[in-house]
Parts: C-alpha cells; structure tokens; sequence
C-alpha cells in the first residue's frame, strides 16, 4: 500500500540492526531488517514500498554495490548509505551513483528520522504518480502506448494484445527509425511478463566478442580483462524479455550460439560450462527481410525459422499519414513536460509542412521536430520540411478530421462527461459545445458507450 512504505535496514552489525529498529519503530515506521545484502536484494521488486538504509562497509557486498543494484531495479528507490569510517570521497561517490543520503556513525536520531521521513514521501510520490500513470494506460489502452489513428496501426494494436497474450518470439520489421522499440516494449507490457524485467540489446556496431558477452555473460578469468562475473543480457531476463534490435547484423558465430539457447531455453557464460536455464520471450528487430538474407546465406535460416514463430511489420511514417499530427502532439506533450515549458501553439504554416513532410526519418525524426518546436528553435525544423504541393484544401479536410478524432477520444475517455472533456481537452466548455455542434457529436452517445454517428 502506499501509506504503508517499509524501511529495509541493511547492515552485518546485529547490534546496529536491534538498536536501528528500536528506534524506529518508536517512531511508528515498518521496518525489515536483513544481515546479508543478498537477502535484501532477493526481498526487493520493482515498485516495493521501500527506502533502504544500508550499511557501507560489509563482506561480499559493500553499500555502493548494493545500491547499484537495487538501482538496476528501480532507480527511484532511496538509498540511504552510512558508514562509521567518516570516508569524505566515499560520501561524495554515493551522492555521484544516486544515493538518497549519507549519513555518518555514530546516527544522529534527529537528523536519520528527518531524512527517513523525507525520503518515504518521496518514494510515495514516485509509487502514487506510477498508479496515476498505470490507470491512464489501462484507462485508455494500448492506444495511449501506441499512437496513430491509420489502419495499419489499429491492425498493430491488434497483433500486439494477440502476441502479448501468447508469449511468443517475434520479429518486429521495420524502417529506421519507425518505432520498432516502441513496439516491443509494448508487447512486454501487456503480457504476464511486465513485472519482470525487459532487456534490449543493439546488436549494431558490436565486436564478435563483445556481443557474445553482453549476451551471454562471462566468468571472471575467462578472456584478458575479464576481472570478476559478468551477467549477460539473456540471463538478465530471465522470466521477462529481451529485445534484440538491428539482429541482421549478429556475426554467424553468435547466431549459432543464440540458436542453441532459443532451442534449449539454457545458456552458458564464456568461460564457464554450467548450463543455466532460462525463461524469457525474445523480441527481434530488423530493417531488412531475415528471410531473404537467409537466401543470401547472410543470416541463418534456422535461427530466422527459430524466431519467426510470429512477425509484425511497421509501415514507414509516409504510408500513414494521418498518425503524423496526433504523434506530433504526443512528443510536443512529452517535451514541454520534460523541458518544463509551456506547449506553444502550432501555427498553419507549421502544420502544413507537418502533413506534406515525407519523414524518412520517420517517427524518430518527427520527435526530434517536436523537440526543437517546443524549446522554440522550430524555424530551422520548419526550414527543413519542404512542403511537396500546396494542397490547401486537403489540409483543411484533413485538419477537421483530426481534431473531430481528438473530440471523439476525449468524449469516449469521460464517457461523455462535458467538464472532464473540456479539462482533458484543454477547452473551454463553451467552446467544447461550440465543437462539438459543428461535428455533430452528441454527448448521450458517449454515455452509452455506444461509437458516435457519421458528421
């Protein structure tokens, strides 16, 4: 619950452990206590309802390795380092690595109670903002995620609930650029496997030996500079997914290793011959056809035989162009908020060259455009967006068709409730009436749940 957040004491003093919790539970907080940070980290999930206060100096695995990992986890759990040994650098590396605080032996009762404090209502912010977050997407669906009115987007969005559910591997095909990350995220999401870890990989631009690595893992000893574990990618996501992007550019060698692992569901780190078993979903993405380069002998047909249990295509940006202005809106959205600056209004000229655009960078590049409009450098963006044809009146048309669209999603959001409409819309009620006369929307529709009529 997020009035109940847990402070996790991590510590090998057992004395420390008893005099922390008698004080604190004094002070009416939950507390856990572990003696082994391995047992913390084995109690932790994504999301807990916890602030941990950790020891530095332990056997095995000191604060800061502790507090990495924890942040490998979530990284918006605060992490309260102490130690007795009034290390300065020390302090001031934690701080660098994200701690929440650190605090020196022997605690000050007033100063750990206040920081505690803090750091729970921080955390209970974090964990009410995620739930409001988590609401809207189950509020509004896949379409919230997945963003574009056109056919071939509604057919994704049907493939992707589909696919989710069946927990299969994937191919996800596409243009640079176009979203196929989005994509597999998405089907990470909305599948049993969401509360488990999603791990992605470009397998562009890597050595032979580096890929296989970060893949696989390593034993410490196992290759000159390999000084202690390393746990590989595929083991990372163990009970989740992993998302190999670019695979048309995976050597051979490491196809073949790859292939054993889909067929085995077990892996071994280089340098080590225990097999570990694995339980995971693998999404790949690829700009080229793995077929053809099958035929090609420029990838292995197995592994493509392997893998292609289901596919996907995402058509570039250009073939549907009536996702253009609601993606626009979305990025523009998440730039203003993520920049702290007010959305500006989108001139006709702007809109215009939005709609004769051809994208071949795609939604990628359309996103950079978003940026660049909102921190107000957006002539250059309209500079480079030449407009191929006049086709005043097709923008026109197609103007009045996007904004009846976002009329009809922000009714059917508030099940036809005129002020949560004109609030989410950011409208005036009279001027939402206004609008929604001209489109012929009627309200009683929407709270029915029934689609409105033709306008």
């Amino acid at each position: 619950m997020l009035d109940d957040i847990h402070i996790m004491i991590v510590d090998d003093d057992h004395y420390i452990l008893e005099a922390l919790t008698e004080m604190l539970e004094l002070e009416d907080f939950q507390i856990q206590v572990y003696n082994h940070p391995s047992h913390a980290l084995n109690a932790l999930e994504k999301h807990a309802p916890v602030v941990v206060l950790s020891d530095v100096k332990m056997p095995k695995m000191g604060g800061l390795s502790l507090l990495a990992q924890i942040h490998q986890l979530d990284e918006d759990i605060p992490v309260i380092l102490m130690s007795g040994h009034g290390d300065v650098p020390m302090a001031i590396e934690a701080m660098k690595e994200g701690a929440y605080d650190f605090l020196e032996k022997p605690l000050v009762p007033d100063t750990l109670i206040q920081q505690l404090s803090r750091a729970v209502e921080k955390r209970r912010l974090v964990l009410e903002n995620r739930k409001l977050r988590q609401g809207l997407l189950k509020h509004q669906g896949l379409e919230a995620y997945i963003i574009g009115d056109s056919p071939s987007m509604q057919t994704i969005r049907q493939q992707i609930l589909a696919l989710a559910q069946a927990n299969v591997d994937t191919i996800i095909y596409g243009d640079t650029g176009c979203g196929k990350d989005i994509v597999a995220r998405a089907l990470h999401e909305f599948s049993e496997r969401k509360h488990h870890r999603f791990i992605a990989i470009n397998c562009g631009g890597m050595s032979e030996s580096l890929i296989e690595s970060e893949l696989f893992g390593h034993e410490a000893g196992s290759f000159t500079g390999a000084s202690k574990r390393h746990i590989g990618k595929i083991e990372a996501a163990d009970g989740g997914t992993l998302f190999l992007d670019e695979i048309e550019t995976m050597p051979i060698s490491v196809q073949i290793k790859l292939l054993r692992v889909l067929q085995e569901r077990a892996i071994e780190r280089v340098g080590s011959t225990k097999t570990i078993p694995v339980v995971l979903t693998v999404i790949a993405a690829s700009k080229e056809n793995l077929a053809q380069l099958g035929d090609e002998g420029k990838f292995r047909k197995d592994l493509f035989y392997r893998l292609n249990v289901a596919s996907l295509t995402i058509p570039p940006l250009k073939d549907r162009p009536e996702d253009v202005l609601p993606l626009f809106h979305h990025y523009a959205s998440q730039a203003a908020e993520r920049y702290t600056r007010d959305l500006p209004e989108l001139n006709a000229n702007l809109l215009n060259k939005l709609l004769q655009h051809q994208w071949p960078g795609n939604v990628r590049e359309l996103k950079n455009a978003a940026d660049r409009f909102v921190l107000g450098i957006s002539e250059a963006s309209i500079d480079s967006i030449k407009a191929e044809e006049d086709g005043v009146g097709r923008y026109e048309e197609r103007m009045e068709q996007f904004e009846k669209q976002l009329l009809t999603d922000g009714l059917r959001a508030t099940q036809g409730q005129l002020n949560d409409a004109a609030e989410l819309l950011d409208l005036s009620r009279k001027t939402l009436y206004r609008k929604m006369k001209k489109y012929h929307l009627d309200k009683q529709n929407f709270r029915r749940g029934e689609e409105n009529g033709q306008g």
